[in-house]
């Protein structure tokens, strides 16, 4: 008699949902996506893909519900107008409900071939594999303008943000619902990610070229999301205009005592008006004051937007 044996238990798919911000990105979006079905689907794993049409303006929606209708893995979520990369990132994020998650850009700048080992080491038990870009040894406006960002932020707030870590990156479910539970209006996804504190590794990775088209981050927008990164995460600045109020305070007893010591000398005919140096104070004193004022003003302004609890995006249409 032969005796049987029962059989393991076949091991379940792990979901992985794919989160990809789109914005005017008609011709891009097609290409972008060939290359990414040639990795996943070679992949055991089951696999959803996420368009956030972040209100463009050219045919890129079309070409995305394009994509959903010959392919049910594609969700496309458009949103009633641009609310911004970050606020994008948010809603897909928010309608992910894989084990996995992994959020990257649709203009080919982020490998789709890295998604693999990303999958392999949050399998391992990592929460948050972060993709950081290897800078080349030449210089360049953004590479040294983004050293430079990290460097004053991760000065100025407690939070370690990796250099060069943009939000190319994979979750857990477990992370995916720790930063869904963060409620900031003014989103820094890289800051919000690292402040979690859940267990992380670095993956290294070199950026491609973009497929076609141009950056849709100017440098005004790299610039408020600057703002928004020093202001959500430091309160540097404000400790900054009270230490320039405390210096000035110094200075102002220190020419008490200079003025007083003429008056124990008897010598106050020797004492100049000092029209000149007076007005300098003023004014230096007066710039001070206005910018401590800039800065209480922002951190005021942030929780005003804060407190009204506005959604950070509108969903128009959701097509699958």
């Amino acid at each position: 008699m032969v005796e049987s044996f029962p059989m393991p238990p076949k091991k379940p798919k792990i979901s992985v949902d794919l989160v990809i911000p789109v914005y005017n990105e008609q011709g891009v979006v097609e290409q972008t996506y060939a290359e990414l079905c040639q990795v996943i689907d070679a992949s055991p794993h089951k696999f959803s893909i996420y368009y956030i049409d972040d209100g463009s303006e050219d045919g890129t929606v079309a070409s995305l519900n394009a994509l959903a209708e010959k392919d049910k893995r594609v969700v496309v979520l458009e949103l009633s107008r641009n609310f911004g990369h970050q606020a994008a990132l948010t809603a897909g994020i928010d309608a992910a409900q894989g084990d996995f998650v992994i959020s990257m850009d649709a203009d080919g700048q982020h490998p789709p071939e890295m998604i693999p080992q990303m999958v392999a080491l949050l399998e391992q038990g990592y929460d948050i594999v972060q993709a950081q870009r290897v800078e080349d040894s030449a210089l360049s406006f953004k590479k040294v303008t983004s050293s430079a960002f990290y460097s004053l932020i991760n000065t100025i707030s407690g939070t370690e943000m990796v250099p060069g870590a943009a939000d190319f990156r994979g979750m857990s479910r477990q992370a995916v619902d720790a930063l869904k539970s963060m409620p900031e209006y003014h989103r820094f996804l890289r800051g919000m990610v690292s402040a979690m504190g859940y267990k992380s590794v670095i993956l290294p990775y070199h950026e491609t070229k973009r497929v076609a088209g141009r950056t849709k981050y100017s440098l005004g927008k790299m610039f408020r999301l600057a703002m928004d990164a020093i202001f959500s995460f430091s309160l540097v600045p404000l400790y900054i205009g009270m230490s320039a109020g405390v210096m000035f305070l110094c200075l102002a007893a220190l020419e008490m005592v200079y003025v007083y010591s003429f008056w124990l000398k008897g010598d106050t005919s020797t004492l100049a008006p000092g029209w000149s140096s007076l007005m300098f104070i003023i004014l230096i004193a007066s710039g001070v004051i206005l910018i401590v004022l800039g800065f209480i003003g922002v951190y005021i302004g942030y929780i005003f937007q804060q407190v009204k609890q506005r959604p950070v995006y509108h969903l128009k249409k959701r097509a699958e």
